[in-house]
């Protein structure tokens, strides 16, 4: 074990960048060498099986949604994750009873009792999660009223949160502004409304549907997000009662419904976490097998992942193993030899390729023989975890324009949303600042690929999205160890 240091020193320059001008900022703060610090010994192949429970990107809204029913609900193969807490700390703040179930991550919500929090308990959370904005459709319908503070979340671009507060205004919201937060009410009820995104953000439509399905009359959403973990949401509330109604180029339509019950449900894998580790097996020169990975939410992922040169091996439950019943499926990734390929990509909606894929994949096309492309057209600012690679000996360049086959929303906008990745490149340690959640893993896996031993500074952020993340490689063979 590392000796314990005391001393205080400046944290690495890789720092995560302000959201409206880009410039860097936060991490520069001083910390303690014993703080949050993950020592990574690199250069060892991954291999070995985990497994991923339900998608980070549902499980808090289904957690929301619980507060719509007027029975307790049951959500089953809940991660073990920091937003999972935030949540959980929230809907208990407004007198929802949530326990654990008999199972292992079995969450039940009770909201019998739904109740008003104080300000200042729910600013508690403000700057931890950007979930509390999701809270006010189901609050204004049980209660009445709701509060939004002060919004977190990872760094990667403005967030705007505009659309909601003007989409909670047409179902009838009344939204006054406070130093604290935003204070809103709804003194006619909500009423239904005729909807169009600008653009088919995932969580304005999440806001829709959690707002549209108990208020009265229908609601029709137009350029709405249709990503996996909408329709599992979708699902959800069509357990609890709703009517809702998928209508081709992404139209819904949502009936209201006076009252709604619980459910009990288990949700979709976390297809972002199965990516990760697919991108770790690859740049590591490993092979990891990703239980209960699904292949039907990754199947553009997948091809990207074969089009580089890596393999893998789909498993369906309780098939591939002669003799044996009730083995659960999953996606075995592996390096295979021989020189990754290039590829020219760009992230988009679904069924686009997830922007939230593109961090963990461009440390292993760092080793691809050749120059790949990157065109980030969901964020624009979600390219500044590049500079911590191009530390370790990547060569990474960004650009302003648009890099991919068409212009994006970005383009002419001074925001450097495309990147050029040249390899194959020999990756050498280095102390890294994790800037936010999936840059994160992303630096997490430059380290393990690299030669040498690398300290990656603000580890604990990976537990937002990444359950028991340290365990999990050890049991895939990483040589790894909080300083202490």
């Amino acid at each position: 074990m590392l000796p314990r240091l005391q001393n205080r020193v400046p944290p690495p320059a890789f720092c995560p960048l302000d959201k409206h001008s880009g410039a860097p900022i936060a991490r520069r703060l001083e910390v303690t060498l014993t703080d949050d610090v993950l020592v990574v010994h690199g250069g060892t192949p991954l291999q070995g099986q985990i497994r991923v429970r339900g998608a980070k990107n549902l499980i808090s809204k289904a957690m929301v949604a619980a507060l719509l029913g007027e029975t307790p609900s049951r959500l089953f193969d809940v991660p073990r994750i920091r937003d999972v807490e935030v949540v959980r700390g929230l809907l208990e703040l407004h007198g929802v009873k949530v326990t654990d179930g008999a199972d292992d991550g079995e969450l039940v919500m009770d909201p019998t009792n739904v109740e008003s929090a104080s300000t200042d308990e729910i600013n508690v959370h403000a700057g931890s999660s950007r979930i509390p904005i999701l809270f006010c459709g189901p609050l204004l319908h049980r209660l009445g009223r709701a509060f939004i503070p002060d919004l977190g979340g990872c760094h990667i671009g403005p967030r705007p949160i505009d659309f909601h507060i003007q989409a909670l205004r047409e179902f009838g919201a009344v939204v006054d502004k406070a130093p604290e937060g935003m204070h809103l009410s709804a003194p006619n009820g909500l009423h239904g409304a005729k909807l169009e995104l600008p653009y088919p953000s995932v969580g304005a439509t999440e806001q829709v549907l959690l707002t549209a399905v108990r208020a009265e009359g229908t609601t029709e959403l137009r350029n709405a997000a249709i990503e996996p973990e909408i329709m599992d949401l979708i699902c959800v509330l069509q357990k609890m009662g709703g009517i809702i109604t998928v209508h081709t180029d992404r139209v819904i339509e949502i009936q209201g419904v006076p009252k709604l019950h619980g459910y009990a449900h288990k949700p979709i894998p976390d297809r972002i976490e199965a990516a990760s580790w697919a991108a770790a097996a690859l740049a590591t020169k490993g092979e990891i097998e990703v239980l209960g990975a699904r292949q039907a939410d990754m199947m553009t992922f997948l091809n990207v992942f074969r089009s580089i040169g890596g393999e893998f091996e789909v498993t369906d439950d309780r098939v591939g193993r002669p003799g044996v019943t009730g083995v659960e499926g999953g996606i075995k990734f592996w390096h295979p030899g021989g020189d990754l390929q290039p590829v020219a990509l760009e992230t988009d909606v679904h069924p686009g390729f997830m922007t939230d894929w593109q961090q963990p994949l461009v440390v292993a096309l760092t080793q691809a023989r050749g120059l790949s492309i990157m065109h980030e057209t969901v964020y624009e600012q979600r390219l500044g975890y590049t500079d911590a690679l191009n530390q370790m000996g990547a060569t990474i360049q960004v650009y302003r324009d648009c890099l991919g086959g068409t212009p994006c929303r970005f383009g002419r906008r001074n925001f450097k949303h495309s990147a050029v990745i040249a390899g194959p490149s020999k990756l050498h340690a280095a102390d890294l600042v994790i800037p936010d959640l999936r840059a994160g893993f992303a630096h997490l896996i430059a380290a393990l690929a690299a030669e040498g031993t690398s300290r990656v500074y603000g580890v604990d952020l990976i537990n937002r999205g990444y359950e028991d993340f340290e365990n999990k490689l050890a049991a895939l063979g990483a040589h790894v160890e909080r300083l202490s």
